[in-house]
């Protein structure tokens, strides 16, 4: 299943040149993570007051292939590519027209609230699947 999200390129976004500053790709990506989480019917908060946990980003991989402007409508594409018991790999493009400006491989793990490593619970990974 694969899950988009659309944004704009704001003024904001970009440098002096018009084009998206490389950092603001990690940002669009992780705001499509938030709404796919949400669309899979989990509630993060519920999640932490209720179980103590929390998601983190442990690994991110990403390749630059063309540049993203100023008013731009892009789509971020989430895919999962793989569940463990302690981690969720995702596979989050960033495209413009059907083309792919940026992609990346995304590592997400469980945290408790003191910041140390805990399983996935098995409901997220029935749900991920």
């Amino acid at each position: 299943m694969t899950h988009r999200f659309t944004l704009r390129v704001y003024y904001e976004d970009t440098d002096l040149a018009g084009i998206v500053y490389y950092a603001n790709y990690l940002k669009f990506i992780e705001r499509a993570r938030s709404e796919w989480i949400r669309s899979i019917g989990v509630d993060q908060r519920e999640m932490k007051a209720e179980e103590g946990l929390v998601f983190a980003v442990r690994r991110v991989e990403a390749d630059y292939l063309h540049p993203a402007k100023f008013d731009d409508e892009l789509v971020v594409e989430t895919v999962t590519e793989t569940v463990t018991g302690a981690r969720i790999i995702l596979k989050q493009d960033v495209l413009r027209d059907g083309e792919v400006l940026f992609s990346s491989h995304v590592t997400i793990v469980c945290l408790t609230e003191t910041g140390h490593p805990a399983r996935l619970p098995a409901n997220i990974r029935l749900l991920v699947h």
